[in-house]
């Protein structure tokens, strides 16, 4: 009974030198505690902004070219992209690559480079009636009233919606290619003028 009496003694020594030994205000497990509260803030956090793009994307055409050489075909693709901002900016741009999003890419950095102002008035639409042209392609831009919307095709409406254009009527003549459409409609809206620009050409 003795020997059970200094066993029992010495195991209470040993329990209370650990308590004593231990750091205030841990758990006896670790600091887990602190553990979960920072994974809880990390999944309770949000998570960076995402940046909201300052120009509208768009993809009128991806055409694919074929070059026969000597080890035999040869793949690339060429995309026709267009952006804008909505309020009077827009360009287009093309590239070439052996990837699509390749070929996507180069055409977004061409159409920064590209672009151009496109004076809008009242109710969204262009101050006079004007025809473009390039090559074989001719596309007339007519001003219309509030209401009626973008009368427009394909490549044509892509340039006139990113250049925030609300209301117009337009016809293509000739040429229907994507591209000769687009220049085509470039080259109307950068030989557009305001009031002011027309009365100084008549003084």
């Amino acid at each position: 009974m003795a020997e059970e009496e200094k066993v029992e003694m010495q195991q209470e020594e040993v329990t209370t030198e650990k308590e004593n030994n231990r750091p205030h205000g841990k758990n006896p497990r670790g600091n887990r505690s602190q553990k979960g509260g920072r994974d809880q803030q990390k999944r309770g956090a949000r998570g960076p902004k995402k940046e909201e793009k300052q120009y509208e994307e768009r993809v009128v055409a991806i055409n694919r070219i074929s070059r026969t050489a000597k080890g035999g075909r040869k793949l690339r693709f060429a995309a026709l992209v267009v952006i804008g901002d909505m309020k009077g900016n827009v360009g287009f741009g093309t590239g070439k690559a052996t990837e699509v999003p390749e070929a996507i890419k180069k055409a977004l950095e061409n159409a920064h480079r590209e672009m151009f102002h496109v004076t809008l008035v009242r109710h969204g639409t262009l101050s006079h009636d004007i025809t473009g042209k390039f090559g074989a392609s001719s596309v007339y831009l007519k001003p219309a009233p509030e209401g009626t919307g973008v009368v427009a095709g394909g490549p044509v409406r892509a340039i006139l919606e990113l250049a925030g254009v609300r209301n117009i009527y337009s016809k293509v003549y000739g040429s229907r290619t994507p591209i000769n459409c687009i220049r085509a409609t470039v080259n109307g809206l950068k030989e557009m003028k305001t009031a002011q620009q027309v009365q100084l050409l008549r003084k």
